[in-house]
């Protein structure tokens, strides 16, 4: 019986440790990650899960590993926020990779960027034609930040002097057809209010609702279960 006990608890515990320690280290997505960082996830990672299939008399070991390897990283990022030289050399710094109408080959052979790679993350970010561009710089974090020549920019309101209402957050209050009472209550709102604005606009109830947005203004924004969506595409 211990032989199958021991490995459910153990990964447990290990699950257990590996988010206190997360939340120690911070949320970052992996795009976002410094080398650093993704090798010692890589590296904690693997400890856990030798943590996870330890026996009794050997789980200790790799325990002490994976919150050391955790204190190393939360430590290197306190030092990094603390100081720009030790920030750029553990996070690097931006490369500019287009100036200009100028191509620096340079910071495209240090970031080991080839022009298809380089035309390719171009036209992701919308932009087909390198005339449109002034600038591009690579981020630490790998993206790319295209800034476009002023005649090809998007206009923004401000550029014909128009003046719009401010946009805020709009409250979930209905999720898979379950009222967000909480939600509803920070929109200073109650759970009858919607029942009544869904029966009186949309003729359903809660239960038919798989998502359903508030906003400021009071506009219910709603989206039904059961759907039927045609299963033929124009994309392909």
């Amino acid at each position: 019986m211990n032989q199958f006990l021991y490995p459910i608890l153990f990964s447990i515990f290990s699950l257990i440790v590996l988010f206190l320690l997360t939340k120690l280290i911070g949320y970052r997505q992996i795009s976002q990650m410094s080398t650093f960082d993704y090798i010692n996830g890589i590296t904690i990672g693997s400890i856990a899960a030798e943590l996870a299939t330890a026996d009794t008399d050997h789980f200790i070991s790799p325990l002490i590993a994976t919150i050391v390897y955790a204190l190393a990283v939360a430590f290197v990022s306190f030092l990094s926020t603390k100081s720009i030289h030790m920030r750029r050399y553990l996070v690097g710094k931006p490369l500019i990779l287009l100036n200009d109408g100028e191509i620096c080959e340079k910071n495209l052979r240090k970031s080991k960027i080839d022009l298809n790679e380089f035309l390719t993350q171009c036209r992701v970010n919308g932009y087909f034609d390198l005339s449109e561009i002034q600038s591009v710089i690579l981020e630490p974090d790998g993206r790319f930040s295209i800034l476009p020549k002023a005649e090809y920019r998007h206009v923004i309101p401000s550029d014909l002097k128009l003046s719009l209402p401010q946009n805020y957050l709009s409250a979930v209050v209905i999720i898979d057809g379950k009222l967000m009472e909480e939600n509803i209550k920070t929109m200073k709102k109650t759970p009858n209010w919607i029942e009544k604005q869904l029966k009186s606009k949309f003729k359903t109830d809660v239960p038919n609702v798989l998502l359903a947005f508030l906003s400021t203004d009071n506009q219910l924004t709603i989206y039904m279960k059961n759907v039927d969506i045609p299963t033929h595409t124009i994309l392909l």
